[in-house]
């Protein structure tokens, strides 16, 4: 717990794992301020849209974040088990290939350091109301983000009969 009346524990931060997560805010606070998905619609529900909230045989959570833009769009996709997941498929509003561009799993923020790949390309394979799906590897007890790495932003969500 914080004592107001004593400066931070900046000592620690000479350790690997507190490092490794003073390294992971600071990267969070980067992106935060890049991409408006992530702060442009922060207090209107248009600002976030949930892929998957029921995986609770998997205990994963996907959801969008959304700016202004309708193509400006974020993936988060949570694994909160300590277990990695290969080929768990999520589907996404748009065709094309999907850039990791955050990691929490990752060696530098003191991650496990499970391998997946830095791209993944969407299929025609339904998911989740959605046309189009990608098979993510997921490492274990993290947080992974994506953004649509090519100029091919159409929406592709499947219509409700």
């Amino acid at each position: 717990e914080w004592n107001y009346k004593t400066s931070l524990d900046w000592h620690l931060t000479g350790y690997e794992p507190h490092s490794g997560v003073q390294s992971l805010i600071k990267d969070l606070n980067a992106l935060y301020r890049k991409e408006p998905a992530l702060h442009s619609l922060q207090f209107s529900a248009h600002g976030f849209e949930w892929i998957d909230l029921s995986d609770n045989r998997n205990s994963t959570i996907s959801y969008l974040r959304r700016g202004s833009n309708p193509d400006d769009f974020l993936l988060v996709v949570c694994n909160l088990t300590p277990v990695p997941m290969e080929n768990y498929r999520i589907g996404v509003p748009a065709a094309g290939k999907y850039v990791l561009v955050l990691n929490s799993d990752d060696k530098a923020y003191w991650g496990s350091g499970f391998t997946s790949k830095e791209k993944y390309e969407s299929s025609d394979i339904e998911k989740h109301g959605r046309l189009h799906s990608i098979a993510l590897d997921l490492p274990p007890l993290s947080v992974q983000i994506f953004r649509l790495g090519n100029g091919n932003k159409k929406a592709a969500v499947k219509k409700k009969a």
